[in-house]
């Protein structure tokens, strides 16, 4: 079965069935007979013969930073959705936050035009994501890090983490941090500062060893905690920078015999299972993770078909949510 055959049982010309499989103009009794033959045989087109002749290969490679995070999972079940309907396919790259394997991606996803776009959960930027950046021979959606060289989609970490400091502040005189390193732009430098400028504007000057750089996980949460605990025992509120951090430091606390929020106040950012489930639950930042993979796609997808227009850029709202982890 080929698309001759497609064109002789419908009715129509050759030319007619390639613009429908194209989603090129077809009136729509033309439409409608073509359907009806395709359903009937079952027909799939070659994508092989469809990247020939339209230069595209209608799949979309998406960079990574962690396969097994909650936030990343929930962007990338928002970039596929948007991209099915448009008959795109996401092939997926875990860089398991190893900068030179972002790196390869980018230059093996472009090399040869293998896909017709990338996406880029970005964390950290180097000399050489700029340089593999400025080569790139396809389109490129940063996802996660707003950088003002390409499209992007980025969140609005500095005031969610204001935000949500200044609510806990209300009950709090001595509050710690604990964060992701700062190379990390996004979750780790503007996170932080957010959590700063918060602590000033109520005139509180934080302490610097009530704030630590920890990894993204419970584990690091948890012995960051600790050595906040062990370095100013009065410590009142911890604010942390992902919701996995603060499950760690909310067992740290209770662990210690310390409750939360009675004696100290736990916050997180992400908005995931595991802050809603926790015991107490977690006051924590809900961020747009799906929406923002969608609105990735939507951007490569305009991308793709107006390689011309100008950059453009999205910024994510984002809602505080209190829940029972603060007075």
């Amino acid at each position: 079965m080929d698309i001759n055959e497609i064109a002789r049982r419908a009715g129509v010309s050759r030319a007619t069935v390639s613009r429908y499989l194209n989603n090129g103009y077809v009136s729509k009794e033309k439409r409608r007979l073509i359907s009806q033959v395709i359903q009937e045989t079952g027909y799939v087109p070659s994508q092989h013969a469809q990247q020939l002749r339209t230069g595209k290969t209608r799949l979309v490679g998406v960079i990574m930073p962690k396969i097994n995070s909650q936030s990343v999972s929930r962007m990338v079940e928002g970039i596929t959705d948007a991209l099915a309907p448009h008959g795109y396919q996401a092939i997926l790259a875990n860089t398991n936050n190893d900068e030179r394997l972002e790196v390869n991606y980018l230059n093996l996803f472009s090399k040869k035009k293998r896909v017709d776009g990338i996406i880029l959960i970005a964390t950290a930027f180097t000399a050489e994501h700029h340089r593999a950046i400025r080569k790139l021979k396809v389109p490129l959606v940063v996802l996660g890090q707003h950088l003002a060289e390409c499209d992007c989609v980025y969140h609005d970490d500095y005031h969610a983490l204001y935000d949500i400091t200044k609510l806990a502040l209300r009950n709090s005189c001595l509050p710690g941090y604990l964060g992701v390193f700062e190379q990390d732009v996004s979750a780790g430098e503007q996170r932080h500062l957010g959590f700063v400028d918060a602590c000033r504007s109520c005139g509180i000057e934080p302490l610097p060893e009530a704030q630590r750089i920890v990894g993204f996980d419970a584990d690091t949460g948890y012995f960051g905690a600790e050595q906040i605990l062990d370095a100013l025992p009065r410590v009142d509120t911890i604010v942390c920078a992902t919701d996995a951090i603060a499950f760690g430091a909310t067992m740290c606390m209770l662990e210690y015999g310390k409750d939360v929020p009675g004696d100290v106040q736990i916050t997180g950012v992400g908005d995931s299972l595991l802050s809603r489930i926790a015991r107490p639950s977690l006051t924590t930042v809900h961020i747009r993770y799906k929406t923002s993979g969608m609105e990735a796609a939507r951007l490569l997808l305009d991308r793709i078909g107006y390689p011309s227009m100008p950059n453009r850029e999205i910024k994510m709202s984002y809602e505080v949510l209190s829940r029972n982890s603060i007075k």
